[in-house]
């Protein structure tokens, strides 16, 4: 394996979902480098068609987002929020109605999150939100992300300086490949 290729399969080893973050947030280069690498996706004939959104950790939007999910869900003051206090939330909507969005996105947010991970910094991607950026108040939140008219929550990412460590996962590989 060759210096390039190592350097990747070990960002790609090494990645895992952090869920505890330090208070400290990212420095401007490292925003822009995970930007970068979400820009950077391919995407389903070169439509480039994701949109990012940058919340800072303290953003009351986050905390509407959080409410709603809650409430969904039926929960009552969960130990942490959804993104477990990280500085940063990074919200990728896709242009609704474009059959291959939801691939670009999960493209680009997986570049974001190896990104992190070569940087030295702890991610998360976010799912558990879905119900409540697309149920009914789709159209109040899209208002509050400012999403680009048409556009719709695909996928978002949490970053941040890690406080907590955790092991990636095992696999069992004979169990999940086959081979023809």
């Amino acid at each position: 394996m060759n210096s390039k290729t190592g350097n990747a399969m070990d960002v790609i080893r090494r990645r895992s979902s952090t869920r505890g973050y330090e208070p400290v947030p990212l420095t401007e280069a490292e925003l822009e480098a995970l930007l970068h690498a979400g820009l950077q996706a391919p995407t389903a004939t070169n439509r480039q068609e994701i949109h990012f959104t940058v919340l800072k950790g303290d953003n009351p939007i986050l905390g509407e987002i959080e409410e709603e999910k809650n409430r969904l869900r039926g929960l009552v003051s969960p130990e942490h929020n959804f993104y477990y206090e990280a500085p940063t939330v990074i919200v990728l909507s896709m242009e609704s109605g474009f059959r291959w969005s939801g691939v670009d996105a999960g493209i680009a947010v997986e570049n974001m999150a190896l990104a992190a991970e070569a940087l030295g910094l702890g991610s998360l991607i976010i799912g558990c939100i879905r119900d409540a950026l697309l149920g009914d108040k789709k159209g109040y939140f899209s208002e509050l992300l400012r999403l680009p008219e048409n556009y719709e929550f695909a996928i978002a990412i949490a970053v941040g300086h890690k406080a907590v460590e955790k092991e990636p996962h095992t696999y069992d590989a004979d169990a999940r490949v086959t081979y023809l």
